[in-house]
């Protein structure tokens, strides 16, 4: 009876420990919590809109949120976008996972990484499914790229949206 207890309570200790020394950083990701505001023409057939970024539940999770609007045209009727983002942490304590949701019925879950000033989210691979590419690039103190791109077999990818972006806030 002593022996199973010293082992739970060495297997708590050591589960406590694990997750004690768990990355709490988001540095990577700080010149992006604020809010944005797309710059566009427009012009018919053209988009613009709002996002932003920020920490939720004591710095444990990133929140985005976008609104956007297309405007209408001859063909087509005005078009208005809501998503939203969850940025979250791996077992690992890194942050490098999302999960995204849209006012289409849209559910992506995206794996995240680090190039340069760029911040890139890849969805998983899905049989069948295109794969998503969401890429942030900062390109100075207060404006970033923002590029939407999509591939048939996650290797060449087109990019369907792309677009500048001042900081508000």
């Amino acid at each position: 009876m002593k022996i199973k207890l010293l082992f739970t309570t060495l297997f708590f200790t050591l589960t406590i420990s694990c997750f004690g020394q768990q990355s709490k950083s988001w540095d990577q990701w700080n010149w992006l919590i604020g809010e944005w505001k797309g710059e566009g023409s427009g012009q018919p057939g053209q988009g613009g809109g709002t996002f932003s970024f920020a920490y939720n539940l004591d710095h444990n999770i990133i929140e985005r949120k976008s609104h956007s609007e297309y405007s209408a045209t001859a063909d087509k009727p005005l078009v208005i976008h809501d998503d939203l983002m969850f940025i979250y942490r791996d077992f690992a304590g890194n942050p490098s996972k999302a999960i995204y949701f849209d006012n289409e019925g849209h559910t992506i879950q995206y794996s995240i990484s680090y190039a340069g000033k760029s911040i890139v989210m890849t969805s998983d691979k899905i049989p069948n499914v295109p794969v998503f590419r969401l890429t942030y690039t900062l390109l100075d103190h207060e404006s970033i790229n923002t590029q939407f791109e999509m591939s048939q077999d996650g290797v060449q990818f087109m990019t369907y949206i792309e677009g500048k972006s001042k900081k508000i806030k």
